[in-house]
């Protein structure tokens, strides 16, 4: 059974060594994007905690920005437009073009936190779903003594020999619609060397998104079936 995702968040940490938050690369970086032809920022600013480049929003709370703090690049897409195949391309052309501009020898870490949505086909409410189907819950949870409105599970999944990544899974029922589900996968890699090539970069989101398709929605597909363990043959791939 597949899904439609919605992806609501796109975030990414380029983790590196402190240096002083100089907007004047970044400036340059801007500038040069433009005489490019297809920048990926509109704008640039200088803000309290450093140089950050955004483009503008239509839908409220939405962002568009990535920011050059003291000791990361840190990328925010958020209630966007922009897929995660797109955001992954961004991130390696901004590492490539800021990281000789900014100095900055090495790479520490990266860190990408993808956030989707999705619904459930047999049961519209997800708590219920992630109480019974998933846990198995059946009165347990009065002994709490309180009616819990959000229920989740929280996994993580270590290094591997030969693989330096690691995940983080959080699937909740999400407040603000209790048909849907929120998905977060949180995916940290090792450090990138700028000489070497910075591929890698943008093959880590990818990595990421491929892990929350290819592997949580399964995970929740497995509970998502009819009484008896089978789903109505509308529900089927």
């Amino acid at each position: 059974m597949a899904y439609p995702t919605r992806t609501i968040a796109l975030l990414c940490e380029l983790l590196h060594p402190p240096i002083a938050p100089d907007p004047r690369p970044i400036q340059r970086l801007h500038n040069e994007m433009f005489e490019g032809g297809q920048p990926a920022y509109a704008g640039f600013q200088v803000s309290p905690i450093g140089p950050v480049l955004s483009n503008p929003m239509a839908t409220p709370g939405a962002v568009s920005q990535v920011a050059f703090l003291a000791d990361r690049i840190q990328f925010r897409e958020e209630k966007g437009t922009l897929t995660h195949e797109a955001f992954a391309a961004r991130v390696r052309e901004i590492a490539e073009r800021a990281t000789p501009l900014r100095n900055i020898p090495t790479l520490a870490a990266q860190q990408v936190v993808l956030q989707s949505l999705v619904n459930p086909r047999t049961q519209t409410d997800t708590r219920e779903f992630l109480k019974t189907r998933v846990f198995g819950f059946g009165d347990e949870l009065a002994a709490l003594g309180r009616t819990s409105q959000l229920v989740g599970l929280r996994l993580g999944f270590s290094q591997e020999p030969g693989d330096d990544s690691a995940f983080g899974l959080r699937i909740e029922s999400y407040s603000a619609d209790p048909r849907s589900l929120y998905i977060e996968v949180q995916g940290t890699f090792g450090p990138a060397n700028p000489a070497s090539g910075l591929e890698a970069l943008e093959q880590n989101v990818l990595k990421t998104y491929d892990f929350l398709a290819g592997r949580v929605l399964p995970f929740i597909s497995s509970f998502d079936r009819r009484e008896g363990g089978r789903n109505n043959p509308s529900d089927e791939d």
